[in-house]
This record gives structure tokens, C-alpha cells and sequence, in this order.
């Protein structure tokens, strides 16, 4: 008797759940019943996939570089202007940028306040 597998466990696997789940989604939306055979296998493939990629790709916490990087794009800010608005000098811009220092408490909460970035990200923790 064979047994049945109940996760994914190798990239061929995982490569076909991905491919079963694109022929899938045009088949399910808001409207099909739960007890639809594609909604069902849908649930249970993306199910399958979602904790392979948990531990295959993980996506880890963003740091403060990141954050600040995005924003400085998402908001059109030279480091300059990133400065300027934060209150800070260029050089302390660029500090923060290369990771060779982190803000004082003071101009995190500047950071977080101007830029809409969760405290925790500036913190660190």
C-alpha cells in the first residue's frame, strides 16, 4: 500500500503545485461554493505550498536600511532631502544607508514620524 504524502517535499513538487494552482485560480472566486471540487483543491494546494515556502523561502523582518531605501524611492527623496526631512546631515544619511551607524532615539522617532515607518522596524526589534 502506498502512502500518501502530505506535504511537498522537493522543488519538482513544488513546481507542479504551483502550475496546478494557476490552472485553478480562473476556476475558483468569491462566488464558488466551499464545497466546490476546485475550490477544495485550491485550499488544499496553496495549503501545501504556503508551508514548503515557509521553510524554503522564507521572508525575513526588513531592516531599517531596506525600509528607509524603499521609502526614499516610493517618495522620489535624494539623501539630501531624506536628510533635510529627517533633520539630520547627509553624511549621517548615508551612515545610517551603509550601516556603519544607527539613529539615536530621537531621530528614529523623526524617521518613524516622517516616514511613516513602524517604530519597531527603527528600533530594530
Amino acid at each position: 500500500m502506498e502512502t500518501i504524502k502530505t506535504k511537498i517535499e522537493n522543488e519538482t513538487q513544488y513546481n507542479w503545485a504551483m502550475a496546478r494552482i494557476d490552472e485553478l485560480l480562473p476556476k475558483v472566486n468569491e462566488e464558488t461554493p466551499d464545497d466546490d471540487p476546485n475550490s477544495i483543491e485550491l485550499y488544499l494546494i496553496s495549503a501545501l505550498v504556503q508551508e514548503y515556502e515557509d521553510v524554503h523561502y522564507p521572508i525575513g523582518t526588513p531592516s531599517l536600511i531596506d525600509i528607509l531605501k524603499l521609502r526614499m524611492y516610493e517618495l522620489g527623496l535624494s539623501q539630501a532631502a531624506l536628510a533635510k526631512k529627517i533633520g539630520v546631515s547627509p553624511s549621517r544619511i548615508c551612515d545610517f544607508l551603509s550601516g556603519k551607524s544607527e539613529p539615536t532615539i530621537k531621530v528614529g522617532r523623526r524617521i518613524s514620524k516622517e516616514l511613516n515607518i513602524d517604530p519597531a522596524i527603527v528600533l530594530g526589534v
